[in-house]
């Protein structure tokens, strides 16, 4: 019986796991596949190539500890096709086929290596394209006279060398640009 290993992901704290992984596992159940790990992170961006999650999944697929890593969408795994194309390789040069449910990709056949790219390829674009448009809405707020950052402190440098030299703590007080 194949081992897979089952991966999910969401971006931020509030989003919830358990879909993914469900999915995950009735399409394990239904080829057949023993599940040897669920390996989910929680709260972390896809842009990172270092994930705690992920991490443990590379470790065991070294360790040869299962045959397939399967996930729902391409995204989940990765948002660059460099970070694509290595976990790829990686995972050819160890033997494991990679399985996409909602996208259709099996890297075990010569079209699910094809569209595996391809669709790497769209998932950074789509990135690139996000990053573009937040700049230029930063831009657009800066000459609309914005200030774009964290909040300034107001500080009495005064007050804060003489609260420092007595022992007293002075939390500075923060003021938005928009509260003047």
């Amino acid at each position: 019986m194949p081992r897979v290993a089952l991966y999910a992901r969401v971006s931020t704290t509030d989003q919830r796991p358990e879909i993914q992984v469900e999915s995950l596992r009735g399409y394990s159940q239904a080829r057949g596949l023993g599940v040897v790990g669920e390996y989910v992170d929680h709260g972390v961006s896809g842009a990172k190539d270092r994930r705690p999650a992920l991490d443990r999944l590379l470790a065991d697929a070294r360790r040869r500890r299962f045959d397939v890593v399967a996930c729902v969408k391409l995204d989940r795994l990765a948002r660059s096709v460099h970070h694509l194309t290595s976990l790829a390789r990686e995972f050819e040069a160890l033997g494991i086929d990679l399985v996409v449910l909602d996208q259709a990709i099996d890297t075990s056949t010569p079209a699910g290596r094809l569209l595996f790219h391809v669709l790497g390829s769209i998932a950074e674009f789509e990135r690139d394209l996000i990053r573009e448009r937040t700049v230029a809405g930063m831009r657009a707020a800066k000459k609309r006279g914005a200030r774009i950052g964290r909040p300034q402190a107001d500080l009495d440098r005064v007050l804060l060398v003489r609260q420092i030299r007595s022992g007293v703590y002075m939390r500075p007080a923060i003021h938005s640009p928009r509260s003047h």
